[in-house]
């Protein structure tokens, strides 16, 4: 059985097509997703999601390039909203200097107020990285530092080896989306290779980054099952071995989730 960390499902990509989503991660073993916030105007949506499904967990949070064009809000906002039960992991967050569709120094600030969040509620923190690699790291180790330690994962992981050794050092996860399958993605690759299975997960961020041989394709959390095809093979274990990995490091992680309802089923 395989979860998928971190996906969409409140975008419109999927609105007219749940149900068949759903029901093709179960028939590919996707036995749990985690549906993550962007907006929190969006919230209401992506907890109702959750809320109508046992398998499916939400986050609350701003993803970097939304804090411009989000209401203000402060850490004790997100720790308000995380108190619902189906409220599994603070973000996604972080820094994104690619794009840049919100000022650098308020993606920082946004940042710290997640990881205070992170660190109050003990939630895990869900780490966006793109073109930052040295102000992530400089972020998180002064914050674990200077506040005390505080759980997380660095998701779609496809940044530099220093980013990879950092969360390793703070006790975060990593996790690994379908560009580990890309033909360009052999730098990526080779930092795979060297990390520890108990520290990874897997995840689709569909709609985005759908894994060969799929690439082209909107992504859905059935996919998933390709991302972790492909670790396996990177890793040289078997794809049982890297489902059960995977899935046991996901509920260790996000200790709020109800595993019953996999387990049992």
């Amino acid at each position: 059985m395989l979860v998928d960390s971190h996906c969409h499902l409140d975008f419109p990509d999927f609105a007219d097509d749940l149900a068949g989503v759903l029901q093709r991660a179960n028939a590919a073993g996707v036995g749990g997703m985690q549906t993550i916030c962007t907006r929190l105007t969006a919230f209401d949506g992506v907890r109702g999601l959750a809320e109508a499904h046992d398998r499916i967990w939400c986050s609350v949070g701003v993803h970097p390039h939304h804090v411009a064009d989000e209401p203000a809000f402060e850490a004790e906002h997100l720790i308000r909203l995380a108190a619902h039960p189906k409220v599994i992991g603070i973000g996604e967050t972080g820094l994104d200097f690619h794009y840049e569709h919100s000022p650098r120094e308020a993606q920082v600030a946004s940042f710290r107020r997640h990881i205070a969040a992170a660190r109050e509620t003990g939630l895990p923190l869900i780490v966006h990285s793109r073109s930052a690699d040295d102000e992530t790291n400089r972020i998180l180790r002064e914050e674990a530092a200077a506040g005390g330690p505080f759980r997380g994962v660095i998701h779609c992981f496809s940044v530099g080896r220093a980013v990879a050794e950092t969360a390793l050092d703070l006790g975060l996860y990593i996790s690994l989306s379908g560009i580990v399958t890309f033909k360009t993605a052999s730098a990526l690759r080779a930092i795979v290779r060297d990390l520890p299975p108990e520290r990874l997960l897997v995840e689709t961020d569909a709609p985005y980054l759908a894994p060969a041989p799929h690439r082209g394709k909107r992504n859905e959390p059935a996919f998933v099952a390709h991302t972790a095809r492909a670790v396996a093979a990177l890793k040289g274990l078997s794809e049982a071995a890297v489902a059960d990995q995977t899935t046991n490091n996901f509920f260790a992680l996000f200790a709020k989730t109800e595993r019953q309802y996999i387990d049992t089923e």
